[in-house]
This record gives C-alpha cells, sequence and structure tokens, in this order.
C-alpha cells in the first residue's frame, strides 16, 4: 500500500521494450506511486488515469506540454527516459517542469552519434576520425577517399544495427548500399531528425537520409555503467566484452563485470567517460558508455544518456549498508535510477562482490523460430542463474546488421570474472534453436 505522500514518477516506456517489469519492481520496491507514459493509448488508460498516460514521444515538446497538464492535476516529481529517444522526451518534460535531468540539447547531442562525435572532437575526447555522407551520394566516389579499415553506420539505430566494417573499396560500396537499404526499411524510426554535414551549408539533414563513416578503432571494448550527479560521473560496473568485436557486423554476446583491465586503464575509461559527458553537456542521470581500450589509451565509441539496454540490467546489484544496522541492502540499477530522479536520499554504493555476467543470446540464423531445445540443460549449468528466451515460436529472426533483437539472455554470477565467463558459454552450449528454414 502507498503512502498518501509518495513521490510520483512518470516512467516513458516505448510499446516495444523490455524494460517495463524491471522499472515497475523497482518503484514497487520504493514505494514509489507510478506513472508509465507511452506513444500508444492503453486500453486500461480510463480505468488507471493516474497510472497510464499516452504522450507523443515523437515530439520532444509536445510531449512536455502534455506533462505538464497532467502534472496539473497529478503532481510529478521524478522523470525517467529508457532509451535513446526516451531520454530526449524526459529531458524536455524535466525542463518544463524543474525536476532533475538533462538539458534537452544535451540529451539530443548524446542521441545522434554524428552530433555527439562533433562535439567530443571538439573537446578533444577522443574519438575515430569520421565523416557524415548523405545516402544519395556515390559510394565508389567516397571509396576512394577513405582511410581503411572504416566502419559505416546508421546516426540513430540502437544495438548496433546496421554498423558495418569495411576493409576495402569494394566491400565499401557493398556496405553503403546495404546500410542504406537498412535505413530505408528503418525509415519511421528515425525521430526528430536534423544534423548538419561536416564542413557543410547549414542544411538539415535528416538521420534517416544519413550515414556516419568513421576509422575502425582496434582493441577491446568495454562498457561503463554510471550515474551523473550535478555532472560528477559516479562508476556503477565496467564490463568487459571478451568476444572481439572486430566486424563486418557488430553483434554483441557477453558482458563480464568486473572488468578484467588493469585498475590504471580502468580510470582512464571512467574519466574519458566523464569528460564525454561533460563535453555534451550531460549533468544528471544515468549513463551508458561503449569504449575501446588500446596502447593510445581509451576511445569513445558511443555515451548515451540512459541505462543499459535490454533485460541487461539485471547483471547488476548493489549494495549500501544501512547507517547503526550492518545490514546490507540490496538495489537493482533501476531503484537506483529512480532513487536519483526523485532526488531520493543515494548513498554510496559498491556493485555486488560477486562477478556477475549476462549473454545476449546470438541469433542463430535466419528463419522463422520453431522451437528452443536444452533451456533446462543451461539452466541447470553451475552459476546459471537465469536462461529467458525472449522469442517466441513464429517469430522471425533476423541475423546482424540487418537484425537487433535477441532471443533471449543468460545470466550468471560467480566468484571470478572468468567461471562467469565460462558458465555463459556452458549454458549457451546446450541450446539449440530449432528454424523454419533449417
Amino acid at each position: 500500500m502507498l503512502r498518501p505522500d509518495a513521490p510520483r514518477l512518470l516512467l516513458l516506456l516505448p510499446t516495444a521494450t523490455y524494460r517495463t517489469a524491471a522499472f515497475v519492481e523497482a518503484a514497487r520496491r520504493l514505494g514509489v506511486d507510478l506513472t508509465v507514459a507511452s506513444e500508444r493509448p492503453s486500453t486500461f488508460q480510463d480505468a488507471n488515469p493516474r497510472g497510464l498516460l499516452t504522450l507523443d514521444l515523437s515530439d520532444p515538446a509536445r510531449a512536455a506540454r502534455e506533462a505538464r497538464a497532467f502534472a496539473e492535476q497529478h503532481p510529478l516529481h521524478g522523470v525517467v527516459g529508457v532509451d535513446d529517444d526516451t531520454a530526449v522526451v524526459a529531458a524536455a518534460i524535466a525542463g518544463e517542469l524543474g525536476l532533475v535531468g538533462n538539458d534537452a540539447a544535451a540529451a539530443r547531442a548524446a542521441r545522434d552519434k554524428h552530433e555527439q562525435r562533433t562535439s567530443l572532437a571538439a573537446a578533444g575526447v577522443p574519438v575515430p576520425r569520421f565523416t557524415l555522407h548523405g545516402v544519395d551520394d556515390d559510394p565508389r566516389r567516397l571509396a576512394a577517399g577513405v582511410s581503411y579499415p572504416c566502419v559505416l553506420k546508421p546516426l540513430r539505430l540502437a544495438a548496433s544495427r546496421g554498423v558495418i566494417r569495411a576493409d576495402a573499396p569494394e566491400q565499401f560500396v557493398a556496405a553503403f548500399e546495404r546500410v542504406k537499404r537498412i535505413l530505408k526499411d528503418a525509415g519511421s524510426e528515425m525521430r526528430d531528425a536534423g544534423c548538419l554535414e561536416a564542413g557543410a551549408s547549414p542544411i538539415p539533414r535528416p538521420a534517416s537520409r544519413s550515414i556516419l563513416v568513421e576509422d575502425f578503432v582496434p582493441g577491446p571494448e568495454v562498457a561503463l555503467e554510471g550515474l551523473l550527479v550535478a555532472g560528477r560521473l559516479q562508476l556503477l560496473a565496467l564490463f568487459d566484452k571478451p568476444d572481439p568485436l572486430d566486424g563486418p557486423y557488430f553483434e554483441e554476446t557477453i558482458y563480464v563485470t568486473p572488468s578484467r583491465l588493469p585498475a590504471e586503464q580502468q580510470r582512464a575509461v571512467a574519466a574519458c567517460a566523464e569528460r564525454a559527458a561533460a563535453a555534451l553537456g550531460l549533468r544528471a542521470g544515468p549513463v551508458h558508455a561503449e569504449l575501446r581500450v588500446n596502447s593510445s589509451g581509451p576511445w569513445v565509441i558511443e555515451l548515451a544518456a540512459r541505462p543499459i539496454g535490454g533485460r541487461c540490467s539485471g547483471a547488476l546489484r548493489f549494495e549500501i549498508r544501512e547507517t547503526g544496522k550492518g545490514k546490507r541492502e540490496t538495489l537493482s540499477l533501476e531503484e537506483v535510477v529512480i532513487r536519483h530522479a526523485l532526488g531520493m536520499d543515494l548513498p554510496a554504493l559498491a556493485r555486488e562482490r560477486r562477478a556477475s555476467g549476462v549473454m545476449m543470446i546470438p541469433v542463430p540464423g535466419a528463419g522463422v523460430l520453431r522451437e528452443v531445445r536444452g533451456v533446462d540443460a543451461a539452466r541447470a549449468v553451475p552459476q546459471v542463474e537465469e536462461v529467458v528466451i525472449t522469442a517466441h515460436p513464429g517469430q522471425e529472426l533476423v541475423p546482424w546488421p540487418e537484425g537487433a533483437r535477441y532471443p533471449g539472455f543468460i545470466f550468471a554470477r560467480g566468484e571470478t570474472p572468468e567461471a562467469v565467463e565460462a558458465a555463459l558459454r556452458a549454458a549457451h552450449g546446450r541450446l539449440q534453436f530449432v528454424l523454419a528454414a533449417d
């Protein structure tokens, strides 16, 4: 039962998201009154007008006005977005209502890969060299002036969808045409577009009509999870990605924490991410960053003003010690994010002592899923905590780079990162995906 004076959180959840259950449970544990906003009206909205809200998530300014009208009847004390688009909407709403959040311009800069690259390069943050091109440009002409290896990518699509490496001119041309087709298929997903080509006249170019080309940065890749509090980055976790991400496509698989990088390199990664957030103007809330590390130090590949995507937050738990009680309380990442958004007490956090990890189960091939075998055997692997199959029979599985949805997730915890990684691989080895195309 909620207290009458319980704070109310506005949670921005796109219709197609894995995040609903984790955030709803976090709000329940914190005793927070929750209003869930999506872009499509719910059939239950009339029965629960305080708990469900429809907002135009494609128009942040309009969504902010709609949120203000709602808040006049049901006061809001915090707002959280769960992906790149809703992070921009959350920033606009926070600005409109005077809540904890980022400036909307900073959130937009973080969302757009070209705008982000431009801001970071101007601030001296290490990023790969890059150029922006339109989908109607001649790829053969462009291929002659590119340094190899290079990476082509869309400006807005998530989960490495449409990201392709090219090592030679003929590969560049093929990759360019393939990204162009992916952008055409995903055009409706590219919201609030508008970016400028480097060195060109200030004519907006829609994100769905643009391709970013950048140098390939060698070296192992890590993922950083952090929380910005008044502009200072609090490092929550640093994940290793033990499977090489060298292309030609960049489907991610295993995340394991704590990182096995030397302590000095870990500090350098965190400092680089903090510089990147400051260069974009981000000051408050969750940050998820992807960086590569080589002999030149850390390089920012991407930095997002949101928490880690999908179900991967299940790999993280944080401990706080209650003063005077000597008792450890465990928080989820979603609870940390909500507490910060509402201005609640946020004590010193430490990631749990055990190592943990998640495998985003690779797409086994193109085809319609018939069944998944071996799930119980995978769950029986020592140190494996959970195997979640999110794909359903009859669903079409689409490999990268056209695809962006994993068929499931495996979670493990153990005494060492090496043990966790081994458990994830062993569990995956027991799964068999049967496709109609087999």
